[in-house]
């Protein structure tokens, strides 16, 4: 497993390398779980993690040559398997930055989607190509990707295979970030670096929480965030942060 994942730590900011460019970093069982060995044991003092793909794609989805044979039963434990480890990824306290390129497809979209900051290079493509395939999606993208985009238009990929270029990506919600080819990775490291200085608190809350309240009534949501609010401003991070204020420094979280 450790031939399909590459972990480098640069200081706070670990780099995920999705290794498998013969295939197009396409998402098999050892790296899938990879990802899930990595989630549940990251090195200490990761404030922040970039992922992206090597050989100029990062992720062309789902490996099908070990799906043909699968009975049904085994096809569904397969993908609450997906399920599992993308909530690692979603739920992670550890903000997880995606540097996206080339090939974004059907299990990479839904990889990426998991993520909390997407950049894309002006030249991806994000594609989801399962109807196409006469097979429906497994990963988490019916959930997703449609609170990114709306059911509706996922739907017209999945029937039509469209495509869609980095800027048309980031217009409708697929990407936060499009730089030029080439870009993403410096611009993902720029953004974790920017990430890694905030309190990691705040950080895990920032995750934790919009994501929770975001599934709850307005009013459960507002107290939710009444709860948060308290939570946050009466710990050592937010007297820094205070005190930087009214120092006039940037703050250090330690």
């Amino acid at each position: 497993m450790a031939d399909v994942l590459t972990i480098e730590q640069r200081g706070a900011i670990t780099h995920l390398l999705l290794n498998r460019p013969e295939k197009r970093n396409a998402l098999n069982d050892d790296l899938i779980a990879a990802l899930d060995a990595f989630f549940d044991d990251m090195p200490k003092g990761t404030r922040a993690i970039v992922v992206s793909g090597a050989g100029g794609h990062f992720s062309s989805g789902l490996d099908l040559s070990q799906h043909v044979a699968r009975q049904p039963l085994e096809v569904m434990a397969h993908s609450r398997n997906w399920h599992r480890v993308m909530a690692q990824i979603a739920h992670s306290q550890v903000p997880v930055v995606a540097a996206m390129n080339g090939a974004v497809m059907g299990g990479g979209l839904e990889f990426a989607a998991a993520c909390h900051v997407r950049v894309a290079e002006e030249t991806v493509r994000f594609q989801m190509p399962e109807g196409l395939r006469g097979i429906f999606v497994g990963g988490g993208g019916s959930v997703r990707i449609s609170r990114l985009i709306g059911p509706d238009r996922l739907a017209e990929m999945m029937l039509t295979g469209r495509t869609y270029p980095g800027r048309d990506g980031e217009r409708l919600g697929l990407a936060h970030h499009v730089v030029p080819e080439g870009e993403a990775l410096s611009k993902a490291f720029d953004l974790a670096e920017r990430i890694a200085k905030n309190s990691p608190t705040i950080n895990g809350f920032i995750i934790q929480a919009i994501a929770q309240i975001g599934t709850m009534s307005p009013e459960a949501g507002l107290y939710a965030e009444s709860l948060t609010a308290a939570l946050s401003q009466t710990g050592p991070d937010a007297e820094e942060g205070l005190r930087a204020f009214l120092e006039k420094r940037p703050p250090n979280f330690g």
